[in-house]
């Protein structure tokens, strides 16, 4: 049976330390409680609320949000009030509240999150932002965040300068720093607020507020295709799906399909399952002499295709937004010359024995196929049905690991294994 309780844990979010910010309900509340608990960090300026003719005579408790704040609000017999920032319930001590008190003792009144705060200063909308915490906790919520490429996110940061740079190692270490702005944002809401875009190819600066979010927002940048290598283009140069960033071929896994390849000064080149066009267009990067055809049933990958074409500054001879078994069925494919380079991928088992078998027996000695495969049982089919064509078959096993860094040093984060196929007639 449950206890009644009389007495009530008043927790109240702040951004302001102006006593006259608060809400008319909440500054009666503060003149009416007499125990207050209060971080040590700004315990000075909620103290000097004090003057402001109260009724009853406080008695202040400087909180490190420990064990000790909790047993101090165990031993208190009437209504207490816990200051937080922002809303207690977002990152905050309501969720340490709400595991060692009942619900009916408490009472949460929110103010605005720092994050709220930051994007109406930046004037940037949020609704889909990513929220990430660093603060106290480890940085692999922060990675696994980052690999997925949000439009903005939002990380609330430890006191020390220390996260800040595993946040810029980071984004460099998964080849985003071109990809983001970086937004420190300090002290928000308070007096001494400061926002400030930083350039993070450099030195951090000296005079950081220990108080700072970060928001990373998506560049609005133009990608010149004169500053890219020439071979091996970083993944964030290609414009992906907004709703599945990561479906493309990284750069670890197209490097060696591209090798594989064995790309020649002219000829044909299909890329089917082209998705954003990454390994097509990279091969026409190389190859400029040769006539590329993607082709992807996913609605939009025309328009990415185009527009990583642009990145690259190349242009592809065909595009078709389509099932490939259309494709094969409904077209007219002596309109299409025969590829002397077939890569296939993104399709099921069964399309991709279709393709082999309308388009292999038109390919002529030296012309090579490779199919990466993230599913073994196909393996021994496709092998099969290419050496039955007379190609030359060979299998790559490819795993990569990236080195990250993390609160504690660093660990080598695994990329997906893919087996590459290779078929050469």
């Amino acid at each position: 049976m449950m206890t009644e309780v009389n007495r009530k844990i008043h927790v109240v979010g702040i951004n302001s330390y102006i006593f006259k910010d608060l809400p008319a309900k909440l500054q009666d509340l503060f003149i009416n409680t007499g125990n207050i608990a209060v971080p040590n960090s700004y315990l000075e300026e909620i103290k000097s609320w004090s003057g402001n003719g109260l009724e009853k005579k406080k008695s202040f408790f400087s909180s490190s949000s420990n064990n000790e704040l909790l047993n101090w609000l165990r031993s208190q017999k009437t209504d207490v009030i816990l200051i937080s920032r922002g809303d207690p319930l977002w990152f905050g001590i309501g969720r340490i509240l709400l595991e060692n008190f009942s619900k009916d003792e408490l009472s949460f009144y929110p103010s605005n999150t720092c994050i709220q705060l930051a994007f109406s200063k930046l004037k940037i909308p949020w609704q889909d932002t990513v929220n990430v915490s660093i603060h106290g906790r480890d940085s692999i919520r922060l990675v696994e965040a980052l690999k997925a490429r949000p439009s903005n996110l939002a990380i609330i940061t430890d006191s020390t300068k220390k996260s800040l740079e595993i946040i810029k190692k980071n984004l460099s270490e998964l080849n985003l720093i071109d990809f983001y702005d970086f937004w420190l944002c300090e002290e928000i809401g308070f007096k001494n607020e400061n926002i400030r875009k930083l350039n993070i190819k450099e030195a951090l600066p000296s005079d950081i507020s220990s108080l700072n979010i970060v928001v990373l927002s998506k560049t609005k940048k133009n990608y010149l295709n004169n500053n890219l290598p020439l071979f091996g283009t970083s993944d964030h140069i290609f414009k992906t799906f907004d709703d599945r960033p990561n479906l493309f071929t990284k750069k670890e896994v197209r490097v060696q399909i591209l090798a594989d390849l064995e790309l020649p000064k002219n000829g044909v080149i299909w890329d089917i399952g082209a998705g954003c066009g990454s390994i097509g267009l990279e091969a026409l990067k190389l190859r400029p002499n040769l006539e590329l055809f993607c082709i992807d049933k996913r609605l939009g990958s025309k328009a990415l295709i185009l527009e990583n074409s642009k990145r690259l500054g190349v242009k592809p001879k065909f595009i078709f937004e389509e099932d490939i078994n259309k494709t094969l069925n409904s077209r007219n494919l002596n309109s299409f010359k025969k590829p002397n380079r077939l890569v296939i991928g993104g399709c099921n088992k069964k399309t991709k024995l279709q393709i082999i078998n309308t388009l292999a027996q038109g390919m002529n000695i030296g012309d090579i196929i490779v199919i990466p495969i993230i599913d073994i049982q196909t393996i021994k089919e496709l092998k099969e049905e290419l050496e039955e064509k007379n190609f030359k078959t060979n299998l790559n096993l490819i795993q990569t690991y990236k080195s990250l860094s993390i609160s504690d040093g660093l660990r080598l984060e695994p990329n997906n294994p893919v087996f590459l196929l290779k078929g050469k007639k």
